[in-house]
């Protein structure tokens, strides 16, 4: 990623014209600062600019990564660059749900484009009686249904993708289990 390889970029502050009068004939003078303003004006095009580099639907697409780092957003190459942005831009909405029903359903439509249906929360127990027996652990799994997102046209769900992502997303404590469907279970009008 580098801003400083824009052939012919004109400076907005050119530093010739701030001179004081005394060098505003001298030719030497004005060809040496025309020198820095070719240095200096991708620097202030860059900072003119910043606003737009630090919003992740305007940036630069070779920025997105860097960008991703910085909110722990999920960024992969290989995805469209509308796709990418979008991901960046919710990525910190996206770490307030994670560890939820919401968050993994919500994960799993943008980073992978598919639909999903999670029942059972894992379940988590607790005994009110300190240095008491421990309680049971929870029966209960988390069953994570997951179906092409038929928008715009019918998606193939890659399987692994999926199940790598949900064993990211699921709390710690949960077992995850993951059926892939190949469209929406009965009942579900999508």
């Amino acid at each position: 990623m580098s801003r400083a390889a824009v052939p012919g970029l004109p400076s907005q502050h050119p530093i010739g014209a701030q001179l004081p009068a005394l060098y505003a004939d001298d030719d030497f003078a004005q060809r040496f600062t025309a020198g820095l303003d070719t240095v200096l004006a991708p620097v202030f095009t860059t900072l003119d600019n910043l606003p737009s580099y630090l919003d992740p639907r305007l940036a630069p697409a070779d920025f997105l990564s860097w960008l991703a780092s910085w909110v722990g957003g999920v960024d992969d190459p290989r995805w469209p660059v509308e796709l990418r942005r979008e991901a960046v831009a919710r990525a910190v909405e996206l770490h307030r749900w994670r560890g939820t029903r919401r968050g993994l359903i919500e994960a799993l439509r943008l980073v992978l484009g598919v639909s999903a249906e999670v029942s059972g929360d894992g379940g988590a127990s607790w005994s009110r009686t300190g240095g008491g027996e421990l309680p049971p652990p929870p029966a209960d799994e988390v069953l994570v249904r997951v179906w092409p997102h038929r928008e715009g046209g019918a998606y193939e769900v890659d399987a692994d993708r999926v199940r790598s992502l949900v064993r990211t997303l699921c709390p710690v404590h949960t077992v995850c289990r993951v059926e892939v469907l190949s469209g929406p279970p009965a009942g579900e009008g999508r």
